[in-house]
C-alpha cells in the first residue's frame, strides 16, 4: 500500500504525536507512508515525525478554511498518488473521505474523541460509509464510536494508540522531609480541568497533617491568563507553577511523585498512561479509558469531573500517606506494561492493516 496519512495539524501534544509509532507499524509491514497536515498550528509534532524518517507535508492555512484545505489536499493526492488514505480527527476524516471518493481509493479513519461535538457527530454518522474501516484508539473510544456512529462490527477495530516502554525514566520514591511533587501535562485549555484542580488545592491549604506539596502544570494554551488569575486569587503562588510546554515529558514525569488528570472528558489520554509507565500513581477524572486503567486505591483514584471537593478529598488522602505513592505507582506501571506492550501495539496495527486489505480487495 501507498498510504497518505492525513492529520488535522502538527500541534504538539495532540493526535499527531503518536504518528511515528503508528506509521512505523505500516512501514515495517512493507507499506509506504507520507504525512499530510491540513494546518501547522504550533508545529511541535513536525520534528518527531521527520526524525522518524517521515515525509511531512504541511499546508499553510488555518482551521476554518475548509474549501482551501480540500483543494490543497486534492493537489497533494494528485502529486503523491496514494493507494489508500488513513485519516485522523474529524476535519481530516471528512476531507479525506471526499478525496477518497473523488479518486476511488479506500479510506481508513481513526476515532480519538470520546465526546464529539453534535455537528461533527452528525456529519461523521452521515458519512460513516465513506470510510471502509474505522479504528478506535482505545476500548473506550471504540465502544463510543460504535454507539455514536453506528459502525458495523466488521468495519470497526480497536488499536490502543499507546505502547508502554520498560526503559522509560522512572520516578523516585518520596523521601521524608521533601515536598510531594504533583505534576500534570497538557494544553492549558478549559477541557483539561486545571481550574478544578486549582480550586481543589485551595481547599487543601486548610487540611491538617499533610506534607508540603507543589504542583507543576506543564503545558501552554489559551487558559493560561485565567489560571494565573485563579492561582493569585487563591494564594497558590507558592504551590503551583506554569513553566510552559514540556519538551522532555519522560524526565518531567520521572521528577514527580503523583500525577493528576482532572479533565472534563478524555478518550485514551496518553499523558496519564505515560505517567503510569513512569511509575506514578494517578488521580484522574472518571472519564474515558482512565475508567478502565485506574484501579481505585491500588494504582490511583478516579473522581467525578468538575468536582473540586471530591478531588480535594482524594488529594488529601494521597498526601497524608506519601510513602505509599511509589508502591501504587509500581502497580500502575505493571498494568500498562502488561496491557499496552509494544508487542500488543504492533499486533493490533498489523490486524488493522490486514482488515483494510481484506475490505478493499
Amino acid at each position: 500500500m501507498r498510504i497518505a496519512y492525513i492529520i488535522n495539524s502538527t500541534e504538539g501534544g495532540g493526535a499527531a504525536f503518536p504518528v511515528p509509532a503508528i506509521t512505523s507499524v505500516f512501514r515495517n509491514a512493507g507499506h509506504e507512508v507520507a504525512i499530510f497536515a491540513l494546518t501547522r498550528r504550533d508545529g511541535r509534532a513536525i520534528k518527531p515525525m521527520q526524525d522518524a524518517g517521515l515525509d511531512v507535508r504541511v499546508r499553510d492555512g488555518g482551521r476554518k478554511d475548509h474549501l482551501a484545505a480540500l483543494l490543497w489536499l486534492k493537489r497533494q493526492m494528485e502529486l503523491w498518488q496514494p493507494t489508500h488514505l488513513w485519516t485522523s480527527l474529524t476535519r481530516a476524516t471528512l476531507l479525506g473521505q471526499i478525496i477518497g471518493q473523488m479518486r476511488g481509493i479506500p479510506v481508513a479513519s481513526w476515532q480519538h474523541s470520546a465526546r464529539l461535538r453534535p455537528p461533527n457527530g452528525t456529519l461523521l454518522r452521515l458519512r460513516r460509509n465513506a470510510s471502509c474501516l474505522w479504528v478506535g484508539d482505545s476500548q473506550y473510544v471504540t465502544d463510543i464510536t460504535r454507539q455514536q456512529l453506528h459502525i458495523p462490527a466488521d468495519r470497526l477495530l480497536c488499536w490502543p494508540i499507546f505502547h508502554a516502554r520498560a526503559d522509560a525514566p522512572q520516578s523516585r520514591p518520596w523521601q521524608q522531609g521533601e515536598p510531594v511533587r504533583l505534576g500534570s501535562l497538557g494544553r492549558l485549555h478549559p477541557v483539561k480541568g486545571f481550574d478544578t484542580l486549582c480550586l481543589a488545592l485551595a481547599r487543601l491549604q486548610q487540611a491538617q497533617r499533610i506534607p508540603p506539596f507543589h504542583l507543576t502544570l506543564a503545558g501552554e494554551g489559551e487558559e493560561r491568563p485565567a489560571l494565573e488569575a485563579l492561582i493569585r486569587e487563591n494564594g497558590l503562588q507558592e504551590h503551583v507553577s506554569l513553566p510552559g510546554f514540556c519538551e522532555n515529558t519522560g524526565q518531567f514525569l520521572a521528577d514527580q511523585h503523583l500525577y493528576l488528570q482532572p479533565s472534563h472528558w478524555e478518550g485514551f489520554c496518553m499523558a496519564a498512561h505515560e505517567a503510569m509507565q513512569a511509575g506514578l500513581p494517578v488521580i484522574a477524572s472518571a472519564v474515558g479509558e482512565l475508567t478502565h486503567s485506574i484501579r481505585n486505591g491500588q494504582t490511583g483514584w478516579t473522581v467525578p469531573p468538575k468536582d473540586p471537593d471530591a478531588l480535594a478529598t482524594v488529594l488529601a488522602t494521597a498526601l497524608a500517606q506519601p510513602e505509599k505513592l511509589a508502591g501504587m505507582g509500581q502497580a500502575g506501571r505493571e498494568y500498562v506494561l502488561t496491557h499496552f506492550s509494544e508487542e500488543a501495539f504492533t499486533h493490533a496495527g498489523e490486524a488493522a492493516l490486514r482488515k483494510l486489505a481484506a475490505l478493499t480487495t
